[in-house]
């Protein structure tokens, strides 16, 4: 039985995709800093786990490697945002960013290189639009996701020779926590809680495009009409993308 690996796997997006891979014959390892709504059975293992702890990462991985056949799959999915004008956010808050969205993931690949190698497997990266073409009010936020995106690009070339696949998904606006933001006194928040999102999907809608994708392996997998468009779009002309999504978003929620 193949086994993927899915950080923020308690997150609806999480979920969604381990719902879906199960459904597919799977077994899945679910990380998370908080398992405890998460059911364990023959196909489910949540594992608690801060990722942001080396120690507490280290442990979790070593376990997950040494009570799986294979590890044929690693989805980076955790993450947080922060909806905040760089004139009002702080150097730690960025940090913390960064710490979650890309250092984290960063650690993870390395934890699981050599088994994903040996497999034959695949990672993938949950970015954002955010991730390739800039984003209002989120500029710690779109650094974090284009530092994600430039690691996992990069990383492609280097695994390749091993049999290795490195795929990106790029989300518009999954709703997996609306009305339940948790938001912070430095404007950080959880991941699909915001007021402006547009093309709202449904966590069920995203996990099944992003498995297409990863059944295609293609590199990259926009997910959602806003996430297709805005690809094209900043590809042909950044400037056009750059007006039409201030326009919108100053229009949706600020």
């Amino acid at each position: 039985m193949k086994t993927a690996v899915i950080s923020g796997g308690a997150g609806g997006l999480g979920r969604a995709l381990s719902h879906a891979l199960q459904s597919r014959g799977w077994r899945v390892v679910l990380l998370d800093l908080d398992v405890s709504g998460l059911d364990t059975g023959p196909n489910q293992l949540p594992v608690g786990c801060d990722l942001t702890d080396p120690d507490q990462l280290a442990r979790a991985t070593q376990k997950v490697i040494a009570t799986s056949d294979s590890i044929d799959l690693v989805i980076y999915n955790a993450g947080v945002t922060q909806i905040r004008g760089f004139e009002k956010s702080d150097a730690a808050s960025h940090r913390t960013l960064f710490d979650i969205n890309y250092f984290a993931a960063v650690e993870m690949a390395r934890a699981f290189l050599h088994p994903v190698r040996a497999s034959k497997g695949t990672h993938l990266a949950i970015s954002s639009v955010a991730g390739f073409a800039p984003l209002y009010h989120r500029t710690a936020y779109a650094a974090s996701k284009h530092a994600l995106e430039g690691f996992f690009k990069s990383l492609r070339s280097e695994e390749a020779p091993h049999g290795v696949e490195v795929l990106i998904a790029a989300p518009s606006f999954v709703a997996t926590n609306p009305g339940n933001a948790q938001e912070q006194a430095d404007g950080t928040a959880r991941p699909g809680s915001a007021k402006d999102g547009m093309d709202e999907m449904s966590p069920e809608a995203a996990a099944e495009t992003i498995l297409r994708g990863l059944d295609k392996s293609l590199p990259m997998i926009p997910v959602g009409r806003v996430a297709r468009l805005s690809w094209w779009l900043n590809r042909l002309s950044p400037r056009l993308y750059q007006r039409m999504m201030e326009r919108n978003m100053r229009g949706a929620g600020h």
